[in-house]
């Protein structure tokens, strides 16, 4: 058998390989191979089946042609791997073989049951609270709220963690056994009466749940809110890492894939508040919880089938303390120091960051003009906007501590320039947290009926719910696509545009929730039912009104979270993505916090000897809720403006994305 092959022998063995050749030529005549001197061979013929194979030819110039090849294979080799990532054994992932689209599609898939498990408790837990743990509507509500803020605070140590010390790989599966856990409390709890409060009779008063009974209780909520927090923290940001941002397929898949993850949230909401809400109403809470724990149960093996494709981005260390030193930094050397901006000497620590800037020095003009790559910045000098942070750059620092590089400082710069931004949603959050209160009372008094079936007041939620997952795929596939054909741009609709899209439509919301409550108020005084008591006798208008509402609300919803989600991970440092992302989940926290400030601040206003508040009372007919709506509509106007303002002065990162 003859083989082709590079050879990559030494010199000294050419004369032991030519008197080999003439031996086995002599005792295999029927081999006839005429050797050819061209003047620069690149092959080698030599005979298989002996131990050590004959060379019948040995190029002259072989070894270094080979050596060549072989720096030409690694370079090859080098090229496709993914640079900063590795895979869940700490190995090197490639091109091809890890990330992109299907490797994103498990994380959709564990978002679908992730916030089933969240919701399916979350939306009704306040009726658990108040009929079997017997607390007061007042506490009840309060928990409930404290609850769900504190699980979405969470996610800033979720991300946070994920940046710094862990992958976003593992602080899932972590979050994921937290969750678990608490909903396995839960479900004990709900399923053994030992450990509930005793039940209220005509003869034994209500006796709220205290000690160990409520420890237990408050353990299994804030073990949820724990897990919830550093799912959402993490899960977001570890599916975009997924898709390649250096190419304009992959900027566009992380679009879709932003969209479709509102979609699968929204998919987990619409089975929480329906199928698992009517269980828990019908068959007990202990099989609410239970269908919550399987489902959380189950996402942790969906995700493991995707370890083989997942690529994990390499932490870089604790993005707060990059920020706090530049900031100190700066501080110090503007009161110690009489040297400007201009005159300081800047330090370029060695860091993988700058290796990055001095390679993209050598970057055709071409690859420049596609996008920057993450954590690359082709000036060497600090830019010109925030000028004082650019005093955190001298050539002796105070303490070597203190010491830092122009990538550190512009990492700064960004994370500053996105705070505003963030601000500006938190208004949008208030509304939804607005909404989904006085809508569910408003709802109460209409009628809820569907033919013979009767719509509890509590599943309102399907409406955005619904909505958001009719808009996210037409977005996707019909809006996005006409508007790169008429803006001949690659994103079509820019993160900031599509964000100032859902403020805008959040005002038409709340002006749209004004004009259905002044009509059914006006019903309900042409029907002498003003005084009526809600759920005694509903009024004679059809609750879909209310749906008119949720139409406009479920768009900004979309718009915003899906807008807000994207741009936070595209803008941000790459070093701080998964904390950046997380601010969206504090904005809507954040936002149920102030809702309650809001509502308090009305009503101590307006409280005087002649008018009542505007929101007290058992009589929802008596609010003045059209007046709060009208208000929130004006803070909603405000806020837009404020919104433009900060705007139209960001100057994106990416040149793809403005």
């Amino acid at each position: 058998m003859i083989l082709l092959v590079c050879s990559f022998k030494k010199q000294s063995s050419s004369s032991s390989s030519n008197s080999g050749s003439d031996e086995n030529s002599s005792e295999k005549p029927a081999i006839i191979l005429k050797v050819v001197d061209p003047p620069e061979p690149k092959i080698v013929v030599i005979m298989a089946g002996d131990e050590k194979p004959s060379f019948l030819a040995m190029p002259a110039v072989s070894s270094t042609i080979c050596r060549c090849d072989h720096q030409e294979e690694e370079a090859t080799h080098q090229l496709s791997r993914w640079e900063g990532y590795v895979d869940w054994r700490n190995r090197p992932t490639f091109k091809g073989r890890h990330g992109g689209m299907l490797a994103a599609s498990f994380v959709l898939a564990v978002e679908i049951l992730e916030n089933l498990a969240f919701l399916a408790n979350a939306s009704n837990l306040v009726m658990y609270l108040s009929e079997y743990m017997h607390l007061s509507p007042s506490n009840s509500a309060n928990n409930v709220t404290n609850f769900m803020g504190t699980a979405f605070l969470l996610s800033l140590l979720g991300g946070f963690l994920s940046d710094a010390f862990f992958t976003t790989y593992h602080i899932y599966l972590i979050s994921a056994v937290v969750e678990f856990l608490g909903l396995v409390v839960l479900t004990v709890q709900a399923r053994s009466a030992s450990l509930k409060p005793p039940t209220c009779s005509p003869n034994i008063p209500c006796k709220e749940i205290g000690g160990e009974k409520a420890a237990m209780l408050f353990l299994g909520l804030y073990l949820v809110a724990l897990g919830v927090g550093g799912i959402k923290g993490s899960l977001p940001a570890h599916g975009a890492e997924q898709l390649d941002e250096s190419s304009p397929q992959g900027r566009k898949q992380r679009s879709t894939f932003f969209n479709y993850f509102v979609f699968c949230l929204s998919c987990g909401a619409l089975i929480a508040v329906t199928l698992v809400v009517w269980i828990e109403d019908n068959k007990g809470w202990e099989w609410g919880f239970g269908i919550s724990t399987i489902a959380i149960l189950f996402s942790i093996p969906i995700f493991l089938a995707g370890s083989s494709f997942y690529r994990n981005k390499i932490p870089s260390g604790s993005p707060l303390t990059t920020i706090c030193k530049v900031l100190v930094a700066a501080m110090i050397n503007t009161c110690t120091s009489n040297k400007t901006p201009s005159n300081a000497i800047v330090n370029l620590a060695t860091s993988p960051f700058n290796n990055q800037t001095k390679k993209s020095k050598e970057a055709t003009t071409e690859d420049q003009e596609t996008v920057n790559k993450p954590g690359e910045f082709i000036n060497e000098t600090p830019t010109e906007s925030l000028k004082l942070l650019n005093r955190a750059l001298v050539n002796k620092p105070v303490h070597p501590i203190l010491e830092c590089n122009v990538q550190q400082v512009e990492d700064v710069k960004i994370v500053i320039k996105i705070l505003p931004i963030f601000a500006c949603t938190i208004m949008l959050n208030c509304c939804l947290a607005q909404l989904s209160t006085f809508s569910v009372h408003q709802a109460s008094t209409m009628n809820t009926k569907l033919g013979s079936f009767k719509v509890p007041p509590a599943s309102l939620p399907i409406f955005p719910v619904v909505f958001i997952m009719i808009l996210a795929p037409v977005y996707d596939h019909f809006i996005i696509p006409f508007a790169r054909k008429v803006t001949k741009s690659e994103m079509g609709i820019s993160h900031l545009q599509r964000i100032g899209i859902g403020l805008f439509l959040s005002i038409i919301a709340m002006t749209v929730a004004a004009l259905v409550e002044i009509k059914r108020k006006r019903v309900a005084t042409n029907s002498g039912l003003l005084d009526s008591m809600t759920n005694t006798t509903p009024l004679p208008i059809t609750f879909f009104w209310i749906a008119f509402q949720y139409l406009f609300l479920g768009s900004a919803d979309l718009f915003t979270l899906a807008g807000l989600l994207e741009f936070f991970f595209t803008e941000a440092p790459t070093s701080m993505r998964s904390l950046a992302t997380s601010l969206s989940w504090a904005s809507l926290a954040i936002g149920y916090y102030l809702s309650s400030i809001i509502v308090s601040i009305v009503n101590h206003i307006t409280d005087n000897s002649k008018h009542k508040p505007w929101l007290s009372g058992r009589n929802i007919n008596h609010y003045q809720l059209e007046k709060f709506y009208w208000l929130m509509c004006l803070l909603n106007g405000l806020n837009f403006l404020h919104y433009l303002f900060w705007a139209m002065r960001y100057k994106y990162r990416s040149t793809r994305a403005n």
